[in-house]
């Protein structure tokens, strides 16, 4: 036995002292699952299959990984499918991204403990995806990204329905009393009709095209609806490519380099995707050593297009998308301004794949670089002493008449505070004044939920109000829009500035010139701060992952990954950087 390849059931052994008793034990217990000698003999792909009856955007998946499967057969691997957390953005408290290391965590040591020669990692929703690409990255195996893809849209009367920017455009017209009880409990049932992830550009889809550009995704495969018998072909392609690069590896090392991050900064930008992907690319980035600089995404920015007319900055959706060309139509579109010699798990080059025949392309859903919806990208970093490290708007989703402003700031000091006082009639608020909320952010207690789509008070939405400036530590669904300012780092409940804002405060916001500046003199400001108290519980008081969390997480300049799943190993308090 002691001939046995360390590939398949012989590799990573468990160490009982004895490597060829290791073997034996192995091939007994697999033989009880009905596999042959022979077939015990070949190498294994493993499928991290992140299914859950609580994740309705993968409740295809059954169906996609039989699809896998049938893939690495045909590629002459055997396919083992093993489960890992999964996280179903609506489903989980206090909210999804706290436990997106979790998962990262989870999906890296699985790959490393078990015995798999390649994997196909199986996700979709939201969080899923970077957290499979976290720990793809840092367990460093021959990796291929399977996406759900989005759901298909629905009908209310003559309207089209997609979740989930329609979800908020309607839940706004009931708050302003412009619908009624009846229509939206009618609409709430004709948001979600299928299975796959929201029908926009939000974070999912962002992550999509993100996951094909880094060459993680095969090309062509980010858009595919989950119910479009395409996507089950995509499964087969996936599952065959993982089994060829068993003998032609193409690590996760050689995907993930600066010049591919850059080429997924560039494409984000031109989607006018999701705030949260700069968090999440940030994050997977970060496994590699790669930072992101927020200036140089502001340069990026500055000389990149919006290209795409999509929800929630335009008006179509992703099954446009997918017919309409797709992720080959953009990045042929940005050719020029792309490195062209990144890899794909297809074994080719960008460039090798943009010099095939581009086919149809619906210039109504994917513009021309050349006539762009915007000339510039769609994210812009926000620097000034309320946010010294950085914040992010999403200008493409936001109402340019405000991008030059001065405003009073109206304070919610938590989001308790907020759902007890925006509705308050006697509320002290105009629709000039800037919504200020604290205590939102990666180490507060909600840890940094999508709330920084503040809804605008009742008061003012009855009266026809449909934005104001929103500056916040939170995040934001990728599906909401907004004059939204995001990820304000330092976070208020570390001590950041955004924490010494007070009612009445004035706030200078300038789109132009890329600031955002509490205008409080230094004096007042050191005043608040000897007074400040953080409302955090102890990291010490705490207990499991939620203690690991709170001592770990970064902030949001940094992915909020953890110090210790960095290349560097630093703890969050070696590393000294969350005070203002």
């Amino acid at each position: 036995m002691t001939d046995e390849k360390e590939q398949g059931f012989a590799r990573g052994l468990t160490n009982y002292g004895d490597r060829d008793f290791s073997v034996y034990l192995r091939r007994s217990f697999a033989a009880s699952m009905g596999y042959s000698q022979d077939v015990l003999k070949k190498p294994i792909v493993g499928i991290a299959n992140s299914f859950s009856g609580f994740n309705s955007c993968h409740r295809h998946f059954p169906e996609l990984l039989e699809a896998v499967k049938r893939g690495v057969l045909l590629g002459g691997g055997l396919p083992v499918e093993f489960p890992t957390i999964s996280l179903g953005e609506v489903y989980l408290s206090p909210t999804s991204l706290k436990f997106r290391n979790l998962m990262s965590m989870d999906t890296e040591e699985m790959i490393r403990a078990q015995p798999m020669d390649a994997v196909v990692l199986m996700g979709g929703c939201d969080k899923t995806v970077p957290a499979q690409l976290m720990g793809a990255a840092s367990a460093d195996l021959p990796a291929v990204q399977l996406v759900a893809g989005p759901m298909m849209t629905s009908r209310h009367g003559e309207e089209r329905l997609g979740a989930c920017t329609d979800c908020r455009r309607f839940w706004g017209k009931y708050r302003a009393g412009e619908v009624s009880d009846d229509e939206i409990n009618h609409i709430e049932g004709r948001l979600a009709t299928t299975s796959g992830t929201c029908a926009v550009m939000g974070t999912a889809s962002t992550m999509a095209c993100i996951a094909e550009t880094l060459g993680f995704s095969l090309p062509g495969t980010a858009a595919i609806p989950a119910v479009n018998a395409d996507r089950l072909r995509a499964g087969e392609a996936s599952g065959l490519a993982a089994a060829r690069m068993i003998t032609d590896p193409i690590k996760p090392s050689q995907l993930l380099t600066e010049k591919s991050v850059e080429n997924a900064l560039r494409v984000l930008l031109a989607l006018g995707g999701s705030t949260n992907a700069i968090i999440h690319l940030t994050a997977i980035a970060g496994r590699m050593g790669i930072k992101i600089s927020l200036e140089r995404m502001n340069e990026l920015s500055d000389t990149t297009p919006v290209l795409v007319n999509l929800k929630p900055v335009g008006s179509a959706y992703m099954e446009d998308f997918f017919f309409a060309g797709g992720m080959g139509a953009v990045l042929r579109e940005l050719k020029p301004l792309l490195h062209l010699d990144t890899l794909s798990v297809s074994g080719e080059t960008l460039g090798d794949r943009l010099e095939e025949d581009p086919g149809y392309v619906d210039r109504r859903i994917i513009a021309k670089a050349e006539e762009p919806l915007e000339p510039q990208g769609g994210l812009v970093a926000l620097f000034g002493n309320l946010a010294p490290r950085g914040a992010i708007l999403k200008r493409s989703a936001a109402d340019e008449r405000l991008f030059e402003k001065e405003g009073r700031a109206v304070v919610f000091t938590s989001l308790a505070d907020l759902a007890a006082r925006v509705d308050d009639p006697d509320l002290d608020i105009t629709e000039d004044d800037f919504m200020v909320l604290q205590n939102a952010g990666p180490k507060s207690a909600s840890g940094m939920p999508e709330a920084g789509y503040l809804p605008i008070p009742r008061k003012l939405s009855s009266k026809g109000v449909k934005d104001m400036v929103r500056i916040s530590d939170a995040r934001m669904s990728g599906t909401a829009f907004g004059t939204i300012v995001l990820h304000v780092t330092p976070e208020s409940s570390t001590g950041g500035v955004l924490g010494l804002v007070r009612d009445g405060d004035r706030i200078r916001l300038s789109v132009k010139d890329k600031r955002i500046e509490l205008l409080v003199d230094e004096a007042e400001l050191d005043r608040r701060r000897a007074e400040w108290v953080s409302e955090n519980e102890p990291a010490e008081m705490r207990r499991g992952y939620d203690r690991l969390y709170a001592e770990q997480v970064l902030q949001a300049d940094e992915g909020c990954d953890f110090a210790i799943l960095q290349p560097n190993g630093r703890t969050g308090a070696e590393k000294g950087e969350d005070k203002g």
